[in-house]
C-alpha cells in the first residue's frame, strides 16, 4: 500500500508522521472518510467540500486547493489500484510543542490513505442489526460543533465502547435535550406510514453525504421526507429504521432497546433504497483509471 503524507508516496511501512504533530498530542484536525466503487471515487466533490468547510471552522489552513486534494485522491487510488474501496482523507495542525497552541504548527500535513474496510459483518446487512441508546450525549454545538469532522471522536467512542459492552455493534445517542442525534458514527432515518424521517443537523446529526444522498433518492421515488426532531419513542414506533455513512452504506434496524421494530425484518423501503444506492454508486463518480 501507497500512503500519501505531504505531497510524497511512502510504503505502509515507512509512512510515519511526528510525535509532536497536533493530530496525534490533541485530535487537532480534521478527516474524511470516501468511498470509490467501480473504479470511481464516489461523491468526491461533496467530501472535499466538507473537508474544506471543517477546516475552515476550526482555523486550519489546507496546504493544497480543492482541485489538488481531488487530484490526490485519485491518484492515491490509482497507484493502489484501487477499484473498490476506502480513502481516508485526513488533515492534522502539523507538528507543534507539547502545549495547546495552534500558532506553534507552522505546517499543516495532509494525509490520504486508499484501501478497504468493512465496518459491519455482511450478514447483517441481510438480517438487520439491533441498536441501542447509550448514556453518553452528543457533544452540545456551543462545545465541539458536530458538524465539523474532527480527529477528536472520543465521545463517539465512548458511546461505541457502551454499545459494545451491551452486545452491541452501533447505538444511538441523543442530544442534551434529549432528542435523537445520531449514532456512534452513521445517520438514522426511520419509517413511518410511507414518510421517510431524519434528525434535523441542528439535533447534533453530522452532515451526512450519505444522508444527502438517501433523502434526494426516496424524494425522486416519490417519498416525503422530513427532518423533525425524534424521540425515542418515535424509533420504537417507526415501520421501518435504518442507518447511512459512507463506511456502513445503509444498514437495516430491526430492534432498537429490546423492541422489535415494524415486522422485525428490514423492510421494503428500506430494501429499495438500498437497491437505489448501490445501482447509483456503481455508475457515478469520478473515474480513476482513463
Amino acid at each position: 500500500m501507497k500512503i500519501y503524507i505531504d505531497g510524497k508516496y511512502y510504503d505502509e511501512r515507512n509512512a510515519r508522521i511526528s510525535v509532536f504533530d497536533h493530530g496525534l498530542l490533541y485530535g487537532d484536525g480534521i478527516f474524511e472518510g470516501i468511498r470509490a466503487y467501480n473504479g470511481r471515487v464516489f461523491k468526491l466533490k461533496e467530501h472535499t467540500d466538507r473537508l474544506f468547510y471543517s477546516a475552515k471552522s476550526i482555523l486550519l489552513k489546507i496546504p493544497m486547493n480543492h482541485a489538488e486534494v481531488m487530484d490526490a485522491i485519485v491518484e492515491t487510488c490509482r497507484r493502489n489500484r484501487v477499484r473498490d474501496g476506502y480513502i481516508r482523507l485526513v488533515v492534522t495542525r502539523g507538528a507543534g510543542t507539547l502545549g495547546l497552541n495552534p500558532n506553534r504548527c507552522k505546517n499543516p500535513s495532509l494525509i490520504i490513505i486508499a484501501g478497504k474496510i468493512q465496518l459491519y459483518p455482511p450478514e447483517l446487512y441481510q438480517r438487520g442489526m439491533e441498536i441501542i441508546t447509550v448514556p453518553t450525549t452528543r457533544n452540545l454545538h456551543s462545545a465541539l460543533n458536530p458538524a465539523i469532522k474532527s480527529l477528536n471522536y472520543l465521545n463517539n467512542i465512548l458511546a461505541k465502547i457502551e454499545a459494545n459492552n451491551a452486545g452491541c455493534e452501533e447505538a444511538i445517542m441523543l442530544n442534551a435535550e434529549g432528542f435523537v442525534a445520531e449514532c456512534t458514527g452513521d445517520n438514522i432515518f426511520i419509517v413511518k406510514e410511507g414518510h421517510l424521517f431524519t434528525p434535523p443537523l441542528s439535533a447534533g446529526a453530522l452532515y451526512g453525504v450519505t444522508r444527502r444522498v438517501v433523502m434526494d433518492l426516496a424524494t425522486q421515488s416519490g417519498l416525503a421526507v422530513s427532518e423533525p426532531n425524534l424521540t425515542r419513542y418515535d424509533l420504537f414506533n417507526a415501520d421501518e429504521c435504518f442507518l447511512t455513512g459512507t463506511a456502513a452504506e445503509l444498514m437495516p434496524v430491526v430492534k432498537i432497546d429490546g423492541r422489535e421494530i415494524g415486522s422485525g425484518k428490514p423492510g421494503p423501503v428500506t430494501a429499495s433504497l438500498v437497491t437505489q444506492y448501490h445501482a447509483l454508486t456503481k455508475a457515478s463518480g469520478e473515474p480513476i483509471y482513463g
